[in-house]
């Protein structure tokens, strides 16, 4: 923290004396993306502060960081046959044994409880097994086609990924 201090105050990004540090309680929102071959892009915005010590459990939705993620599309895509329009969603995770499940739910209302009646979609994950183990959660968004980016989602011991297509 001193030598970030020190930076800020050498390149003149702080005044001295007026110095604000973040509290290790905000959220450290990163965001994946990937650009399909027409340039549109889909990419998805998460807390990576690893701050929510809450595990993932067998079969309950889980919200990595306390919050869900976002899903933002500039062009209609599909994920497990079902159309997701342009726009933004939030997206949550339902962990388990042999499969996580990916939802994609139309309520991007900050600080809204989950409701299922809100559900877009959701679609199994493809499940492989990650050593080292990662923690917090990783999120990336691979180009794998002209009309293909995978979602992939790394987190303990398993790493999980789904495919968004551009319609």
């Amino acid at each position: 923290m001193r030598l970030l201090v020190i930076c800020a105050l050498l390149t003149g990004l702080v005044v001295p004396g007026t110095l604000v540090l973040a509290q290790d309680s905000e959220p450290q929102l990163q965001t994946a993306y990937c650009t399909y071959a027409d340039d549109n892009e889909i990419s998805v915005r998460y807390d990576a502060s690893g701050k929510n010590k809450e595990e993932p459990k067998n079969g309950k939705l889980w919200e990595p960081g306390g919050s869900a993620m976002t899903l933002y599309t500039q062009g209609p895509v599909v994920l497990n046959h079902v159309e997701i329009p342009v726009g933004a969603f939030t997206v949550y995770v339902v962990p388990g044994k042999k499969e996580w499940t990916l939802v994609v739910n139309k309520n991007v209302t900050a600080g809204a409880k989950y409701d299922e009646a809100q559900d877009l979609v959701r679609a199994s994950m493809e499940l492989g097994d990650l050593n080292p183990p990662v923690k917090p959660l990783q999120v990336a968004l691979a180009h794998m086609a002209p009309k293909t980016c995978t979602l992939r989602l790394y987190y303990g011991n398993v790493g999980a990924q789904a495919d968004f297509t551009e319609k």
